[in-house]
């Protein structure tokens, strides 16, 4: 081999190698320290694209389930509301049948019907009952229950005052207007809104719990991409590190070769 002094090819292959060796070291520093195995979109470009769809996925996932959860606590208001007027509409009963009793004076049942009339307007009220501004009655409303939205679930229109019974009584000035067919009408009437809407509870809460675990099945998915081996990767650093530590000490060897040719000049 030649001896040369202007250009050191052993000293640039050296130096070259340290360059590639150090890139190496700072890309497994930046992996580790962030966490992530894609620092820069170069790393894995379509890796980086399918990262961030799922990434949205995984948000829209959350938010779904947010709303599948304000409908379900807006189903449970609604209960409760029917759950009065079941009362009510019982109470109603209840005074129909003392009314009927023969031994009731005029004053008597005078006293049955004020009440009565309280609990019409009690009937009334609680059909215009509403959720965050959002009325509960008198309306069907639709809950998307997919992060993609191509599944709904419809909460059914439950109208308190259309009951046929429920018309009979708040259109009835006093008791003896009313009929005990008209109360079981409407008690049968807000039964069914109920029935309706423990069922529509229920079949939220399961999309609910569907959306939480394709939730979490997106999130090991995204993680797979991005989320950098710790154990592999600090493996690479080690070797990194002992190759640039190596590649400074050869670079040195290699640009002290050139005194060689100094000697010969002597």
């Amino acid at each position: 081999m030649a001896v040369v002094i202007n250009t050191n090819s052993t000293a640039i292959v050296a130096s070259n190698n340290l360059a590639a060796s150090n890139a190496m070291l700072q890309k497994s520093l930046g992996r580790l320290s962030s966490g992530s195995k894609i620092v820069t979109p170069s790393d894995d470009a379509g890796g980086l694209a399918v990262s961030m769809k799922l990434s949205a996925a995984i948000k829209r996932s959350g938010a779904a389930n947010a709303n599948v959860g304000n409908s379900v606590s807006y189903l449970q208001s609604q209960d409760g509301a029917l759950k009065i007027a079941g009362k009510v509409l019982e109470r109603v009963s209840e005074l129909k049948t003392l009314y009927t009793d023969p031994t009731k004076s005029a004053d008597d049942l005078a006293n049955y019907d004020t009440e009565f009339t309280q609990l019409k307007s009690q009937l009334t009220s609680i059909a215009a009952e509403k959720f965050n501004g959002v009325s509960l009655f008198n309306q069907a409303i639709t809950t998307q229950v997919s992060e993609d939205g191509s599944q709904t679930v419809t909460i059914s229109n439950k109208n308190v005052t259309g009951n046929a019974g429920v018309t009979a009584i708040t259109g009835a000035s006093t008791l003896s207007g009313v009929t005990l067919a008209n109360i079981k009408t409407g008690i049968e009437g807000v039964a069914s809104m109920r029935a309706s809407n423990g069922a529509e509870q229920s079949r939220l809460e399961f999309a609910g719990e569907l959306l939480t675990t394709n939730k979490a099945n997106l999130e090991a998915a995204n993680s797979r991409i991005v989320d950098v081996d710790v154990a592999a990767e600090s493996t690479q650093l080690a070797r990194w590190n002992t190759l640039v530590q190596a590649g400074t000490t050869m670079l040195a060897q290699a640009n002290g070769s050139a005194q060689t040719a100094l000697s010969l000049l002597r």
